[in-house]
C-alpha cells in the first residue's frame, strides 16, 4: 500500500510542480490550467503594473454567479411575492441575509473594479499596438503563433479595448437590472429615475424604455423582463465577452507591460544560440530557434505553474474573504414595499448613475420661457459622447508606440490629464448626488438639516 503522502502528491503535483518538466506537463495534465501558457514573463503578471483588477473582477463575477444561483431558488419574480421572498431571506432562511448581502456587495464592487480596470488600461496605454515583437509568452510558443511574419502577428489591442468598454456597459446594465428585483421603494424609484433618463434619448428613447419595461409603467412585465435579463441574457453575454477578452489578451501576446521589456531587449545584441531546440510546449532551456526575433533572455521567463497560479489563488481568496467579511457586517438594505403612489423625496437613481442624475440637473437651464432639456443634454448626449470617445480613442491616440504598457508615459501626459479630469468629475458628481442632494434635489451640506417633507400621493 502506497504511503498517504505519495497519494496526496499524485493528486496535487500539477499545482506544486517540483521540476521544470512537471511545470510544463501540468498545463497539459490539469484541465483547469489548460488555458495558461507554459511559461510567461514575470513582468506580465506583476502586482505593480496591472493591480490585478481584471482578476478581481473575474472573481467577483464568479461570486455573483454562485450567490445568484442560490438566490434564484428562493426568489419569486412576482410583484405580489418578490418583496416578501426577499424579506424572508433575512428573517426565515438560514444565512439568507448574508448571501443576499454578499451578492449585493459583489455587484457594487464589480462596477467599481471594472471602472478602475478601464482607468488602469487607459493610463498605461495598454490599448495600443506597440509595433514590436510582443513576447509575453515563451519565445518558441510565440514564434509558432507569429510565423514567418515576425512580431506580434494578429495583435489587435484596440479591438480588445472595445470589448472592455462593452464589458463596462454590460456590468452597469447587470447591476441596473438587478436593482429592481427586491421590489421595494428604493428599487422601484431608482429604476423609475433611470428609465426616465433613458427615455430622453432622441428618436429611440421611448422605445428603449418601453422595451425595458414591457409597457409604459413599472409593473409585472418590467419585473419579469429585468429578471430574465439579469439572470440569463446578460450573464450569457458577459460570459461570452469575458471569454473573448481573455482569449484576445492571449492572442495579442499577453499584457502590454512586456512591450517596454521587449524594446529594451531588442536594443541589446543577443547572439543566436549554437543549436536549435524545438519543443511542442515551448519549454526549453536557453536560447530557442526564434530567440533572435523575440530578443528576450531566459531569466525574463518564469513557469506559469506555480508562480502565476499561486498569485491567482491569492487574489481570488482575498477577494472572497473581503466580500464575505463585508457581507457579514453590512446587511443589504430593504425599504418598504414598492408603491407607485408614494414618491420618495428625493428619488434617486442607483449610485453608479447618480452622476448622470446630477448632470441632468446641472444642464437643465431655464432662460425666460425657454428650457434646455437636461435629460437630453446631461443624461444622453454628454454620456454618449464620452462612451464614443472611449471606444474611438485607440485610433485617435497619436502618442509614441513606446507608451504602450507604461504608466503615465510622457508622450501621453495631456490625454492622461484630460482623462483623469473626466474621471474626477464623474466621481465628484456621484458624491454630490449621493450625499449632498436632499428634498426636491436641493443642495445641502452634510451639516445641514433636511426639512421634513410630507409624502406625495
Amino acid at each position: 500500500m502506497r504511503p498517504l503522502i505519495d497519494t496526496v502528491r499524485d493528486a496535487t503535483w500539477t499545482l506544486n510542480p517540483q521540476t521544470e518538466r512537471e511545470a510544463s506537463d501540468a498545463i497539459v495534465r490539469n484541465f483547469w490550467l489548460h488555458w495558461f501558457p507554459a511559461r510567461l514573463t514575470a513582468r506580465s503578471f506583476s502586482f505593480g503594473y496591472s493591480l490585478w483588477l481584471g482578476t478581481i473582477a473575474a472573481a467577483l463575477f464568479a461570486i455573483l454567479t454562485v450567490t445568484g444561483v442560490v438566490l434564484m431558488f428562493l426568489y419569486v419574480p412576482s410583484v405580489e411575492r418578490a418583496y416578501w421572498t426577499v424579506k424572508d431571506l433575512g428573517a426565515a432562511v438560514t444565512f439568507g441575509g448574508i448571501v443576499r448581502a454578499i451578492h449585493r456587495l459583489a455587484a457594487h464592487l464589480m462596477v467599481a473594479v471594472v471602472f478602475l480596470h478601464m482607468v488602469r488600461v487607459f493610463l498605461t496605454g495598454a490599448f495600443k499596438n506597440a509595433g514590436v515583437s510582443n513576447p509575453a509568452f515563451l519565445p518558441a510558443e510565440a514564434s509558432a503563433k507569429a510565423g514567418s511574419a515576425g512580431g506580434a502577428t494578429g495583435a489587435n489591442r484596440p479591438l480588445n479595448w472595445l470589448v472592455g468598454v462593452a464589458l463596462l456597459l454590460a456590468t452597469l446594465l447587470f447591476s441596473f437590472t438587478g436593482y429592481l428585483l427586491p421590489w421595494d421603494q428604493l428599487a422601484f424609484w431608482a429604476i423609475t429615475v433611470g428609465t426616465n433618463i433613458a427615455s430622453a434619448a432622441p428618436v429611440v428613447g421611448k422605445a428603449i424604455r418601453f422595451a425595458l419595461l414591457g409597457g409604459t409603467v413599472i409593473d409585472q412585465s418590467a419585473l419579469l423582463r429585468f429578471y430574465v435579463l439579469h439572470c440569463f441574457a446578460l450573464p450569457v453575454a458577459a460570459l461570452g465577452l469575458i471569454a473573448y477578452h481573455l482569449w484576445r489578451v492571449r492572442k495579442d501576446g499577453g499584457l502590454a507591460a512586456v512591450d517596454a521589456l521587449s524594446r529594451q531587449r531588442e536594443r541589446e545584441e543577443v547572439p543566436p544560440g549554437p543549436t536549435k531546440t524545438y519543443s511542442l510546449l515551448g519549454v526549453v532551456r536557453g536560447q530557442t530557434a526564434s530567440a533572435g526575433r523575440w530578443a528576450l533572455k531566459e531569466e525574463d521567463y518564469v513557469d506559469a505553474v506555480p508562480h502565476l497560479v499561486r498569485r491567482l489563488l491569492i487574489v481570488w481568496s482575498v477577494t472572497l474573504l473581503v466580500v464575505v467579511a463585508l457581507g457579514m457586517v453590512l446587511p443589504a438594505p430593504l425599504e418598504e414595499p414598492a408603491n407607485a403612489l408614494v414618491t420618495p423625496n428625493p428619488a434617486k437613481a442607483p449610485w453608479y448613475f447618480l452622476w448622470l442624475q446630477e448632470l441632468v440637473t446641472d444642464t437643465t437651464v431655464h432662460i425666460g420661457s425657454f428650457t434646455l432639456n437636461g435629460a437630453l443634454v446631461g443624461g444622453i448626449l454628454l454620456p454618449g459622447i464620452l462612451v464614443l470617445a472611449l471606444a474611438a480613442w485607440p485610433w485617435l491616440d497619436r502618442s509614441s508606440a513606446a507608451a504602450a504598457g507604461v504608466w503615465f508615459h510622457p508622450s501621453r501626459r495631456t490625454q492622461n490629464l484630460v482623462f483623469l479630469g473626466v474621471v474626477v468629475a464623474v466621481i465628484a458628481l456621484t458624491v454630490v448626488g449621493t450625499f449632498l442632494r436632499g428634498p426636491y434635489w436641493n443642495f445641502y451640506w452634510p451639516w445641514d438639516s433636511w426639512p421634513e417633507m410630507p409624502r406625495r400621493f
